[in-house]
């Protein structure tokens, strides 16, 4: 597709509605203090009052009807909007684990131990709680199973509780919990203990080196986390052979080469992408300010927060953004069957959806998620030996090593190292 004239402007466009998914995706200085202690009082006090005579009583500055409040605790309002203010800082997806989390904590304590589950929690339960989901070799610490059977795979959560759990839907399938699922699960108890100022039954050092054993023994097994596959540039090539001339076929082509070219975009970050952050440079492309992400909870501006988009993906983009008439709001909408395009954005689940959707169309082999554009990205990068430093400015990565996880992978088969038998 040429590419679209546009005129050269740094100025955000206005572009905007909402898609998401094709329905079913789902000047003077001031004087000098008085003195050392008045500057340091100074710098404390609001400049109404810093330099209020001494004789004047503060406590008479509060209204008559006013009760006063204690120094040594919140009030219940203020400790009310403490909650509100760190539950409104928490992504979506942290306030959904969690809360999935402690719903399961509650039903298996109530199934386990009969009586309703409360804050604080004793820590034999907690221990309890780690064998019930951890898998073990049954009779390795006792030398049973050297005997008549070998050992076998076990774990003490009782079958008809696992089969409650299961059919009431708290649990999604029968057997041990996945082992990020069973510390992230100890994790959030440990994070409801810290918040209340419960002493805190994870920190014990007995659950602490039971789950590090737990690791352990895991790690031993070989026993290693299903990680979605990468999509590199190639695969993701038969994902945009996909997208057709529809209006859902132009808006997964813009979203997987944004939330690709851009650096390799969370799910939610592309859900909550807005046109208001895009600038229009022209014929040279785009440049999106991410201004919000996981790592940057805080909005600080600094020159990783700039993500160019340019050559397939800003054609992309351009055709989207002319086919939708988006001029503000959310980039990517959701469409209905028969090709209208709604205000809705799309859901960060609906991002997932059309990765999966568009993988199983192009006939790939593996598990692939919204995270496969992201490791595609890095691996990309790594098989190109792009500098790393370049590469984590545009994906946003703060901690070297997760990076280079994916970076190294894609670098592996150009290492000169696992070359030295070939030729000289």
């Amino acid at each position: 597709m040429a590419p679209r004239k546009r005129r050269e402007s740094s100025r955000p466009i206005s572009n905007g509605n909402g898609l998401g998914g094709c329905e079913g995706d789902d000047a003077t200085s001031p004087p000098a203090p008085a003195s050392t202690s008045q500057a340091q009082d100074d710098l404390f006090l609001p400049a109404q009052l810093s330099h209020q005579p001494a004789s004047v009583d503060l406590t008479d500055l509060r209204p008559q009807n006013a009760s006063p409040l204690n120094p040594d605790a919140l009030s219940s309002i203020a400790e009310a909007s403490v909650r509100d203010l760190l539950h409104q800082g928490q992504s979506a997806n942290t306030k959904a684990s969690y809360a999935t989390a402690m719903r399961y904590w509650s039903a298996w304590f109530a199934t386990r131990y009969g009586q309703p589950f409360e804050l604080p929690v004793p820590i034999p339960v907690v221990l309890q709680f780690i064998v019930d989901h951890a898998e073990r070799m049954e009779g390795e610490s006792d030398g049973r199973g050297s005997s008549d059977r070998p050992p076998r795979l076990v774990h003490d959560l009782p079958m008809q509780i696992d089969r409650l759990l299961v059919e009431t839907h708290f649990k999604g399938k029968l057997g041990p919990l996945a082992l990020a699922t069973l510390v992230h699960r100890v994790s959030v108890l440990s994070k409801a203990h810290q918040m209340r100022r419960f002493d805190n039954p994870c920190a014990y050092p007995g659950v602490r080196q039971l789950l590090r054993m737990v690791r352990v023994s895991y790690a031993r097994r070989q026993v290693r986390p299903r990680q979605q596959a990468a999509l590199t540039r190639e695969l993701l090539e038969a994902l945009l052979e996909t997208c057709d001339s529809s209006p859902c076929g132009v808006r997964d082509r813009a979203l997987l080469l944004f939330a690709w070219a851009s650096g390799g975009r969370r799910r939610s970050e592309v859900a909550n992408a807005i046109v208001e952050n895009l600038q229009d440079h022209g014929e040279r492309g785009f440049v999106y300010l991410l201004a919000h992400s996981k790592t940057n909870q805080e909005g600080v501006r600094d020159d990783t927060v700039q993500k160019p988009l340019v050559g397939r993906a800003a054609n992309a983009m351009s055709a989207w953004l002319q086919l939708s008439g988006v001029q503000s709001g959310p980039i990517f909408r959701r469409i209905l069957k028969n090709g209208r395009i709604l205000a809705e954005p799309l859901a960060p689940r609906a991002v997932r959806r059309i990765v999966v959707e568009r993988a199983a169309l192009a006939g790939l082999a593996g598990h692939y998620s919204a995270h496969s554009l992201r490791s595609g990205f890095v691996t990309e990068a790594g098989r190109r030996q792009m500098p790393p430093a370049d590469a984590m400015k545009m994906t946003g990565h703060k901690n070297i090593d997760v990076f280079m996880n994916y970076y190294r992978a894609g670098d592996l088969l150009n290492s000169p190292t696992a070359r030295m038998l070939e030729g000289e």
